[in-house]
């Protein structure tokens, strides 16, 4: 039997497989709220054949957004947009779907990617963020505000408000947003943290932030429900986070109730230097798995069925996430099916759709089905 296609459970949710459609910036909404675009996106890939699907990075707070069209999850309107897109994806699908809320700090304040991706002045649309060191991402960005405890508590508090929009929305799991350079990881970096209070210098000092967004997260969201965490697992820097602080920090967060970890990496600064190819943060994901006891997800250049059938054959990780994958091939977890030779649930619709020689693709398709 597939690997890749056994259930796999997280609390009291039983996913139907090991697929997770990763969570992508679509930067198309309107004042933080969820627009037709989403409805589209998320319809479709609520079809892929996917286990969990998750939404995109979903800022806290408005401040805490890379664009202005980043999504949001900060207040009555952009709760009740996003619960209008909701009920369209669910009523043509029953994946499970969990949200990464996040906060991009520094890395705030951003032109849409396709207009540039750099960081606006204040009289183009732009705005001061927030981050622990008054330290600019890029050279020439203007310098963000070293938080203040009362920054810091008002940024803690967003993310246990946006856990509970999230709960009154059913969603099924949150992830907390750790990795790539955004507010969290900022925190756990020495590259990006220099502060000298609880929250800097020691490694037990720069967990803090993150271990109170955490529990802040974790303590709104319904016990029931699973909350996990997307970790960078290396700077690529010379003196920057890394792997053994990764794994150190993963513990913490399985003892106080994490049910996974997304282990990714990079992002801190524009001066990492990644080793890329196909498959290569799977052994953070492996590391963190066996010397941490977590459940983990393996992501990045994951795109062949054998390649993340493998993965979770070799015990590497629990679960694969695709990402642009996914966006190339919708279809993606079908083709995956067909080609390890199960089968998976289908809607109705598309029960005629599988090519010959892939006739009992759907398991719930019946013998009318063609």
């Amino acid at each position: 039997m597939s690997k890749l296609f056994s259930p796999f459970a997280l609390r009291g949710l039983t996913l139907s497989n090991r697929i997770f459609v990763s969570p992508m910036c679509q930067y198309s909404a309107v004042d933080g709220k969820a627009s037709a675009w989403h409805t589209v996106h998320l319809g479709g890939l609520a079809l892929s054949g996917a286990g969990m699907l998750f939404i995109e990075a979903t800022a806290v707070e408005a401040a805490g957004r890379i664009t202005r069209g980043d999504l949001g999850l900060w207040d009555d309107a952009t709760e009740r947009a996003l619960a209008g897109t909701l009920a369209a994806v669910r009523a043509v699908s029953a994946t499970p779907i969990a949200i990464q809320l996040a906060h991009a700090g520094r890395k705030g304040s951003c032109a849409v990617p396709w207009q540039g991706g750099r960081q606006l002045a204040l009289d183009a649309g732009g705005w001061v963020t927030d981050a622990p060191s008054a330290l600019p991402h890029n050279q020439g960005d203007l310098a963000p505000t070293a938080l203040d405890q009362a920054g810091i508590d008002r940024i803690i508090a967003a993310f246990g408000e946006a856990a509970v929009r999230a709960a009154r929305l059913e969603l099924d799991a949150i992830e907390v947003h750790g990795a790539h350079g955004y507010l969290i990881h900022e925190f756990l970096s020495p590259i990006s943290n220099q502060r000298t209070d609880a929250y800097g210098g020691s490694l037990e000092n720069r967990f803090r932030f993150a271990l109170e967004v955490f529990d802040r997260v974790r303590a709104q969201f319904p016990s029931q429900k699973p909350v996990g965490v997307r970790l960078s697992a290396t700077d690529w820097m010379e003196g920057g986070w890394d792997l053994a602080q990764t794994v150190e920090l993963a513990r913490i967060l399985k003892a106080r109730g994490a049910d996974w970890i997304d282990a990714s990496s990079g992002g801190i600064s524009p001066a990492q230097k990644i080793s890329a190819g196909p498959g290569y943060q799977v052994p953070f994901a492996n590391a963190i798995k066996h010397r941490a006891g977590i459940p983990t997800t393996a992501v990045g250049l994951i795109t062949e069925p054998a390649q993340a059938e493998s993965i979770l054959a070799n015990d590497d990780a629990d679960m694969v996430a695709l990402a642009r994958g996914m966006l190339y091939d919708p279809r993606w977890g079908w083709h995956a099916a067909a080609e390890l030779g199960t089968s998976i649930q289908g809607p109705p619709q598309y029960w005629r759709a599988p090519p010959h020689g892939h006739s009992e693709l759907f398991a719930n398709s019946g013998s009318g089905s063609r």
